[in-house]
């Protein structure tokens, strides 16, 4: 043990550890797999790994803690505190450093897995046909008279009774395959992957095989334990992406490879870690062993895609974004080390493009644009947010680099959808009064016992669905102009409305935790709906298409957001709201159907290859379509069927002098380290 290292100790997870004396705190967290927020990668510009140094005798966890065990508030720190909160007892985990045995608490706030999981199973009709089929048999008992082996003895019997041939079997099954025909008194159930593969045999008769269909998102997992014999979703169980401590941000994640040397290997393990334990947890729910589980079919973006399979990223990090594989890919579970049965197969769908990943193609899957005479707009937004327009003529798609305000990060009061987030928001046009909801409370903040029922969590902040509301509400309040501008005006009609530097903020939320949305609120939104909007006119100027005739908005995301204020801000094209809906986890329902159909499999492998990829990094007309989409709802576009349910304001001039008006902005970059 080094004079130079020293003990740190996390509350209230306990993990401890030692290391060398000016490691980062939230270096020291990474390291010991205790979740610490950070959107930023810990550059200290979000703030969200905010910690406490515990004061007093803490003689249980081996060290007495006192603030000057770590480094003095840094000037990045007291910058930040004055850009936002930070209260006098937190420091930055990524700025402070290890000085001394030190215990820290990481408070609810900056803990990852606060998150509320909101992806669920969707009812759908699926065409049961799995890859994984049981056959049980009777096999010939070995004699003198006859020398073939066990297992050609066993092929055999396959072969007459389920006309299965040629099957090949692992070293692992032979290694066991004697003593179970034994003790099964040579009969046995095999379980025999796309009829060429021996994967499980069990002695006697087994009727039970189950299957895992995930989504891996960079924020949240969602798995669903599927009977494969029935197809009745047994268990449903999600979990923050643990990779979230390398980075929020997929950019973050391939810079945080670049940067470290191991870095992708560490994220392919937390990645995994994090599957077994859900894995664990659908199984002991529906009462499963393990071994029983002999399939999964898998989705995600494609570093998620990438870092699942060992690969690093770090291509996709920069032009021309090459993915290693863009096909289907196969592998044993024992490969993954997943906690299945260790022949157990895992599929992980094709990608369609550098930005464009298997998530998409689940999408695709699931909504089957192409058997659609329809004109069928899909979107999934996220950070980057990916697009697909077609029917059964032609299908386009893209990705469109949002950022992440929809999430909401970059946000003043942003947070992720969490117990105390403000989620809806509602704004009288006359008195610029607000009221609101927040998620874990059904009372609107102007009800009668709204604080008490809210006691519990209190208000935290404003998520990615309350962030469009409150926005969109300002502009048919006409708190904002179709140019996005505060009109700083209606300071003298409203306390509301206040000055901030050379712009102005409404007022949403007043008290300690007080919610102001200011200028830069509403433009990192403007920016992120824009880039979104303009992504999808370059697919509609392809297709030579002026409007489209339904509009699916896919994922969490999508599932929670009110698509009329979606269209208010110009998120999405014109449309007749009656034909905007959610299409909900779409993306994990393509990945119970591939799970539950072998043919879908083959189909979506051959309809991605149909599939249009358009790069908006090197379109010419992107930066137009950005410009004109910056208004709201747009610059140009008429709106006319959202001006037929909604009272959209006559424009409002910006106020002369107003800095703040955008001139010549500019997209969001393609996404880079």
């Amino acid at each position: 043990m080094s004079n130079a290292d020293a003990l740190i100790v996390f509350t209230p997870s306990g993990r401890r550890g030692r290391f060398p004396l000016g490691t980062p705190v939230l270096s020291a967290a990474r390291a010991l797999g205790v979740d610490v927020d950070s959107v930023c990668g810990g550059r200290a510009m979000c703030g969200r790994c905010q910690v406490t140094v515990m004061e007093g005798d803490f003689s249980k966890h081996g060290v007495r803690s006192q603030s000057d065990h770590l480094s003095p508030v840094s000037v990045t720190e007291t910058n930040y505190g004055k850009r936002r909160t930070l209260a006098v007892d937190r420091r930055l985990s990524c700025q402070a450093t290890i000085q001394g045995d030190v215990v820290i608490d990481v408070p609810a706030s900056s803990q990852v897995h606060r998150q509320v999981i909101r992806k669920a199973a969707d009812e759908r009709e699926i065409t049961l046909n799995p890859v994984v089929s049981l056959h049980y048999v009777e096999v010939v008992e070995p004699d003198m008279h006859n020398p073939a082996s066990d297992l050609q003895r066993l092929c055999i019997a396959l072969e007459r009774e389920w006309q299965l041939k040629d099957l090949e079997c692992d070293l692992t099954l032979l290694q066991t395959l004697q003593p179970r025909l034994r003790q099964g008194k040579w009969a046995v159930t095999v379980a025999v992957h796309d009829r060429r593969s021996i994967i499980a045999i069990w002695p006697g008769l087994h009727e039970r095989a189950f299957g895992l269909a995930v989504d891996i998102g960079s924020t949240t997992i969602a798995m669903h334990l599927c009977d494969l014999l029935t197809g009745n979703v047994l268990a449903t169980s999600g979990a923050m992406n643990p990779q979230i401590r390398f980075g929020e941000d997929l950019m973050s994640r391939v810079s945080y490879s670049m940067m470290n040397p191991g870095g992708a290997q560490l994220m392919t393990a937390a990645v995994r870690v994090a599957l077994n334990e859900l894995i664990a947890q659908v199984a002991k729910e529906a009462g499963v062993s393990g071994e029983e589980i002999l399939e999964a079919a898998i989705v995600g973006n494609p570093i998620m895609h990438h870092l699942l399979l060992g690969i690093d990223p770090v291509e996709l990090g920069g032009a021309p974004f090459a993915l290693c594989t863009d096909g289907s890919v196969t592998v044993k579970a024992s490969q993954l080390e997943l906690k299945m049965h260790p022949n157990a197969r895992i599929y992980v769908l094709p990608c369609i493009a550098g930005h464009v990943g298997a998530d998409t193609a689940g999408v695709i899957l699931a909504e089957r644009p192409d058997l659609r005479s329809e004109l069928t707009l899909l979107v999934d937004v996220g950070t980057n947010a990916e697009i697909v327009l077609g029917n059964s003529q032609r299908l386009l798609a893209c990705s469109s680099p949002t950022g992440p305000a929809f999430e909401g990060a970059q946000i003043s009061g942003g947070q992720r959808a969490a117990p105390g987030a403000i989620e809806r928001v509602r704004i009288d046009p006359v008195t610029l009064e607000p009221r609101f909801k927040i998620i874990g409370s059904d009372l609107w903040s102007n009800e009668p016992g709204f604080e008490e029922a809210t006691a519990h969590t209190g208000v935290t902040g404003i998520c990615g669905s309350g962030i469009i509301e409150v926005v969109a509400e300002m502009y048919l309040a006409g708190i904002i102009s179709q140019d996005g501008v505060v009109i700083g005006s209606l300071a003298s009609k409203s306390d509301r409305v206040i000055a901030s530097g050379r712009t102005f903020s409404y007022v949403l939320q007043r008290g300690a935790t007080a919610i102001q949305i200011s200028q830069n609120d509403v433009r990192a939104i403007q920016l992120a709906k824009a880039a979104l909007y303009a992504g999808i006119k370059l697919l509609m100027e392809h297709l030579g298409v002026e409007q489209v005739d339904r509009i699916r908005l896919a994922g969490a995301f999508g599932a929670h957001i009110d698509v009329k204020y979606a269209m208010v801000l110009g998120m999405i094209p014109d449309c007749d709201l009656a034909h905007v809906t959610s299409a909900g986890n779409a993306a994990g329902a393509g990945a119970r159907i591939a799970l539950l159909d072998d043919q879908a499999r083959t189909e979506i492998e051959n309809l991605v290859r149909r599939v249009e990829k358009i790069e908006t990094a090197i379109e010419p007309r992107f930066q137009q379509h950005f410009v004109e989409a910056m208004a709201i709802p747009h610059k140009t576009a008429p709106f006319t069927k959202l001006r037929e349910v909604v009272a959209i304001p006559a424009p409002i001039a910006a106020e002369q002098g107003d800095s703040s008006r955008p001139r010549g902005r500019r997209p969001p970059a393609a996404p880079r380290p």
